[in-house]
């Protein structure tokens, strides 16, 4: 089971990371609260621990300052979280080799299925809400999942209270954000009780 911290915007949120060794970081350059420049995520890379991977979370941004970051090596991996289209998805694969993350707002079975077909490399599944990219931290019905043909992502509400039920649903990696914050701020000792859960310890 693979572990996703997202939404890192300050050097003690790395610091955290690097001691607590979850699989994948992740940089939002959407507009969001959580949202990070190219400057300042260039900066937070740079002392990002190696063997620890770093995902660009964008919403119908420019394919072109994607695969900036992404041959820059400033992000490994790219999640793309708007209404991004088959073309777009293309556009971008001619453009950089990294791997790509399409999320999913599940509102119904048929919405996974309809995604599978997209030129992705993972899928990541989060909670519908209405006009809105995802941050919800809310939870949507895990048992519209099934049987999914790509690696998935499991998003939205996820915490320490739900991680066992949600280390049973098959999915490839779990991803966190507001279940890892205090007020607003990552919190690093909720960091190490999740990771701790996740790679079969005690917090």
């Amino acid at each position: 089971m693979k572990l996703k911290f997202c939404g890192l915007t300050r050097e003690a949120d790395i610091r955290a990371a690097n001691e607590t060794r979850p699989d994948y970081i992740g940089f939002v350059f959407a507009e969001s609260r959580r949202r990070v420049t190219d400057e300042q995520v260039a900066r937070l890379r740079a002392l990002l621990s190696p063997g620890i991977q770093a995902v660009g979370v964008f919403v119908n941004d420019d394919p072109t300052h994607i695969a900036l970051l992404a041959n820059r090596g400033v992000i490994d991996l790219i999640q793309l979280h708007g209404s991004e289209s088959a073309a777009y998805i293309q556009r971008l694969r001619t453009m950089t080799a990294a791997p790509i993350i399409c999320a999913l707002r599940v509102g119904k079975q048929t919405d996974i299925k309809q995604a599978e077909s997209n030129l992705v490399d993972f899928l990541l599944l989060d909670t519908y809400t209405k006009d809105a990219y995802g941050g919800s931290g809310r939870t949507f019905d895990w048992s519209l999942i099934g049987e999914v043909g790509k690696p998935y992502f499991l998003a939205g509400g996820l915490n320490e209270s739900n991680i066992p039920h949600a280390m049973r649903t098959g999915a490839y990696a779990l991803d966190l954000s507001s279940g890892i914050e205090t007020d607003g701020v990552k919190d690093a000792e909720k960091m190490r009780r999740v990771a701790a859960l996740v790679k079969g310890g005690q917090p």
